[in-house]
């Protein structure tokens, strides 16, 4: 089994409704965010999948939050509370629907998303 790693980064704003803490008031996050794809079939070239398309792909999906306060965005401004955890789900949902992860067995697939809201607070979000 291959396991391929990217990684990605935004700039954003939240806040945690009815958190009984600090995290209930307006603040930010530098947002690490590292997508794992797996798979056990190389193409043609020797590669699971192109780094390249995973970094543009991830970098589609993370320009939808950056800058942003994710209060004001979908689904958060829906009622889903914008917690890391919903983040590193919904962020992988995202991916895993780029178009980029091709069909078949062994072949490359989104298998985690994990997301970093400081350096040593992260969230993984998996397939399985």
């Amino acid at each position: 089994m291959y396991e391929l790693k990217v990684e990605g980064a935004f700039e954003a704003a939240h806040q945690i409704p009815n958190y009984p803490g600090k995290c209930a008031r307006l603040h930010g996050h530098n947002w690490v965010v590292e997508a794992t794809v797996k798979g056990t079939e190389l193409d043609e070239l020797g590669m699971l999948i192109d780094f390249k398309k995973v970094k543009k792909a991830l970098a589609d999906v993370l320009d939808g939050f950056d800058h942003r306060f994710l209060n004001e965005i979908a689904p958060f401004a829906d009622g889903v509370n914008p917690t890391a955890e919903n983040l590193s789900r919904i962020i992988f949902e995202r991916l895993a629907a780029s178009g980029i992860f091709p069909e078949g067995e062994g072949r490359a697939f989104l298998a985690s998303v994990t997301v970093w809201e400081s350096p040593k607070s992260s969230i993984t979000y998996s397939a399985l």
